[in-house]
This record gives C-alpha cells, structure tokens and sequence, in this order.
C-alpha cells in the first residue's frame, strides 16, 4: 500500500505579507496575524470549507519606506496575475483577500507596479 500524500487544496489565490524589518516596525506582523484571524472566522482560508485564499509571510517585498507591502498571486483566465500593494491596513488587506476569494478585479487603491497579468 502507498502511504498517502499531503492533502491538496485548491486556492483562488495566494496572498504574501511582507515580514522585512521595514515593514514590521508598520505594523506587517499585526496585520498579517489579523488577517490569518479574518480568514479563518470568515470561512476563506484554504483549509476551510468553502475557503481559497492562503496566507504567507514573506521576506523583504521591497517596497521599504512603503509598507506594510501584500502581494497577490492568482491564476486567472488562465494566465498568472500579480498585485502589489502598500501601506496597506488591515481592511485594505481584507478586502483584498475577499476579491481574490470572489475572483473579482483586484483593488486599484494602494496598488502598484506590473498591472498586466503574466504571460507565459
């Protein structure tokens, strides 16, 4: 018999949280421990039923002087999209979360950087 392997669950998309120095002392460990709190109340967390948003700390996102900086990684209409976002505040970040949940037009406000999906 083969053992089994780590149980995959599908995601609508991947928020990061930036963990760097900069961002920490703007409150990006706050944020992310209220937003990991959000999705699991709210049923959106990749684990939960119905959920299919995941939540990672990251390193240094390198928007320093800017943060707390989140981005977004999604697959949409088959090509990968990105979103950058600073000085964001927890329900920035949260609606963030919900639009990436809802598979709806990422938010423009606080949004920066490459806003083209990527192509292969």
């Amino acid at each position: 018999m083969t053992p089994a392997g780590p149980k995959y669950f599908p995601t609508a998309g991947h928020l990061l949280v930036c963990q760097g120095q900069s961002c920490q002392a703007r409150g990006s460990r706050l944020l992310y421990q209220a937003l990991w709190q959000a999705l699991d109340r709210e049923h959106l967390a990749y684990y939960k039923s119905g959920g299919r948003v995941r939540l990672t700390e990251s390193g240094c996102l390198g928007a320093c002087s800017y943060g707390p900086t989140v981005c977004v990684y999604r697959e949409r209409e088959g090509t990968l999209e990105q979103g950058w976002y600073a000085a964001m505040t927890f329900p920035k970040a949260l609606a963030l979360a919900h639009a990436v949940q809802a598979g709806r037009d990422l938010p423009a406000e606080h949004r920066y950087g490459p806003a083209e999906p990527l192509t292969p």
